[in-house]
């Protein structure tokens, strides 16, 4: 199924992220008795925040891995704006944990990843995902939704044009997800990227997505493809459960 939402407004002064297409003929692993995606094809147009929704063991994290240049080892091709994804700039990347390293403190967590970023300008990135004042601290003195903040802070350093967010809120309580989810939010309105958010939540990507891909199977493949019609950050509870709820009927009615 799918759904074409009407053309987005854009921010003038900020240049949408690349466009990312992917063609995979073929993706194994040698556990496997059958390939993990055969004759996939996604492509994502540049800005846009496509939700990958299915099941655990389905292949989404291991999507990401691809198109990140981290795993090279498949068949067919994967581009960001035209570059195959190996030789293109590394994503920014937020794991399914934090993976700050534990013997830099926060501001050091965003250096070590961006040589390149000022002091100043890492300062205020931990700013802007609500950590003014804790750039010294070590990942240990802060709360898990903290850690968080920064691996956010440090994606966004990397690379804010695309980004690869596995499961950003996994393990989280839901009462400090809905903090991350505006940090986020507010982070996407103002740079403009392109971005994957691989979740099993359909709740998630109906808040934070401009489309969902719902995977199923083996060889995993797309079993809805829906472009949201309204603009993500101004959905009211009605529009978001109503989404939810689709969401959550073709994951359903695949899991039956």
């Amino acid at each position: 199924m799918r759904r074409h939402a009407p053309p987005r407004k854009k921010r003038a002064q900020v240049a949408d992220g690349p466009e990312l297409k992917i063609d995979i003929t073929e993706k194994r692993f040698n556990v496997l008795p059958v390939p993990l995606y055969e004759d996939l094809h996604i492509e994502v147009p540049a800005g846009q925040v496509l939700a990958l929704v299915g099941p655990s063991g389905i292949g989404k994290s291991s999507l990401l891995r691809l198109v990140a240049g981290i795993d090279t080892d498949y068949d067919g091709t994967i581009t960001i704006a035209g570059t195959p994804a190996k030789d293109a700039p590394p994503p920014g990347f937020v794991f399914q944990d934090s993976r700050l390293l534990p013997w830099l403190t926060a501001i050091q967590n965003i250096e070590a990843v961006n040589p390149a970023i000022s002091r100043d300008q890492a300062r205020a990135m931990l700013a802007r995902v609500g950590l003014d004042g804790f750039a010294d601290a070590f990942p240990h003195q802060l709360s898990g939704g903290m850690q968080r903040r920064v691996a956010l802070a440090r994606a966004f350093s990397v690379n804010s044009r695309l980004l690869l967010l596995d499961e950003p809120f996994v393990s989280l309580d839901r009462h400090l997800v809905s903090g991350l989810q505006k940090v986020l939010l507010d982070l996407m309105a103002n740079e403009t990227p392109t971005a994957i958010l691989v979740t099993h939540l359909p709740d998630d990507a109906a808040l934070l997505a401009d489309r969902a891909i719902v995977l199923d199977g083996r060889p995993a493949r797309v079993v809805a493809d829906i472009s949201f019609e309204s603009r993500r950050g101004a959905r009211d509870p009605q529009e978001l459960q109503r989404l939810t709820q689709l969401l959550s009927a073709y994951s359903e009615e695949k899991a039956l």
